[in-house]
């Protein structure tokens, strides 16, 4: 349960954390774009102070050479030449702002044409007016009269002009709405992280209720575990004594069993027949002493060992050998006592001695799990 709260804890602000940084990226990038907006405004605003500035100067200028043309005053013609000077200079700057943008840049270079046509024509009158024939002037006035190159001038400034206040009502536009996008972004992601903090503070809550609900029953178990260790502590305090008991009797018990055992052992060991304790599989499992008395093997030679290795037994009376049936085996087998049974036993020497045997049983409850037999030397025939 508090592995499951601290996972929905984290999940929730691992969100809060990316819709936190996506307000952030969308908000840095409009914040760009907004700058951008304002960089690209502020340049829309000086090419037409540029191309005003140009109208200005050009207008000094010509008012300047027809001031001249009429007082013939130096002091007009320098004005002349420092209006064109400046012209050139706004034309320039004109060209520089608008070298990324190739429209307006063709119209700032056939607006250059223009006014260059007319800077041209004043430096025609002023020299005429310097001749002594004034009938050129009035020429050169009356040609520029009909043609009425201002007016061409006029429209080429202004179509500029309109071109650039076009592109800076996109530029307000959009910047309006990336404006609105990033004011929206930012409410939304506000709103989602509020919500997020919401569920913050519901997990945690409910994970409280819970820890609560499971203190309380934590604190009933504790005092029924409580009452059953001191039930089970009694029982276990008079199961103990039981055990005590037991323990003695069973000590008393296997104390009995050794001494018999021992009392058992003795007695077979002080037999003078040579007895054999086999397994249930015919195996040699022990001897007393009378077997190394006389046959020379010692009980390290024969355990383990087959007992058919050590006695083979005959056809009794007859005489005659049988290897299909082991009537001890089956014995054995069927938990039968065996009796009168007439042998060869095998010395360490390699000597063969008549003997008769008896095989009897040995059983743990109603199960055979071994046997005992017992050879006495058959008297020689």
């Amino acid at each position: 349960m508090k592995d499951n709260a601290i996972r929905r804890i984290l999940t929730f602000f691992a969100l809060i954390s990316v819709v936190l940084v996506a307000v952030a990226v969308d908000s840095a990038r409009n914040i760009s774009r907004s700058i951008a907006s304002s960089d690209w405004v502020n340049h829309t605003h000086a090419v037409i102070l540029e191309v005003s500035s140009i109208l200005s100067s050009l207008h000094v200028g010509e008012g300047a050479t027809l001031a001249f043309v009429v007082t013939g005053d130096a002091r007009n013609k320098a004005t002349c030449r420092e209006a064109f000077s400046d012209m050139a200079e706004h034309l320039e700057l004109a060209k520089a702002l608008t070298r990324r943008e190739p429209a307006q840049h063709d119209q700032v270079l056939n607006l250059e044409a223009l006014v260059n046509q007319r800077a041209k024509f004043s430096d025609d009158v002023i020299a005429a007016r310097g001749s002594t024939t004034p009938e050129a002037v009035r020429t050169l006035l009356a040609a520029d009269a009909a043609a009425d190159p201002e007016a061409d001038i006029q429209r080429a400034a202004d179509k500029l002009t309109n071109d650039e206040m076009a592109l800076l009502a996109d530029r307000d536009k959009a910047s309006f709405l990336q404006a609105q996008t990033t004011q929206w972004t930012v409410w939304s992601g506000v709103s989602l992280d509020f919500l997020l903090l919401c569920g913050v503070a519901w997990v945690i809550r409910d994970d409280i209720a819970a820890r609560r609900r499971a203190a309380t029953v934590l604190q009933e178990a504790n005092e029924q575990l409580e009452i059953r260790v001191r039930e089970r502590t009694a029982e276990l305090a008079k199961a103990n004594e039981g055990l005590v008991a037991e323990n003695y009797e069973r000590r008393w018990a296997n104390q009995a069993l050794e001494h018999q055992l021992r009392y058992d052992r003795l007695i077979i060991d002080s037999i003078n027949d040579l007895v054999f304790v086999l397994t249930k599989a015919m195996n040699v499992s022990r001897i007393n002493p009378a077997v190394v008395l006389q046959t020379g093997w010692e009980a390290a030679d024969l355990v383990n060992k087959p007992f058919s290795s050590i006695v083979r037994l005959s056809g009794g009376d007859r005489g005659a050998e049988t290897s299909l049936v082991d009537p001890m085996a089956q014995a054995l087998a069927a938990g039968h006592d065996l009796q009168n049974q007439t042998g060869l036993l095998e010395d360490k020497r390699g000597g063969n001695t008549t003997v008769r045997l008896a095989l009897y049983p040995l059983r743990d409850r109603d199960k055979v799990v071994g046997g005992v037999v017992i050879i006495q030397a058959a008297p020689r025939v």
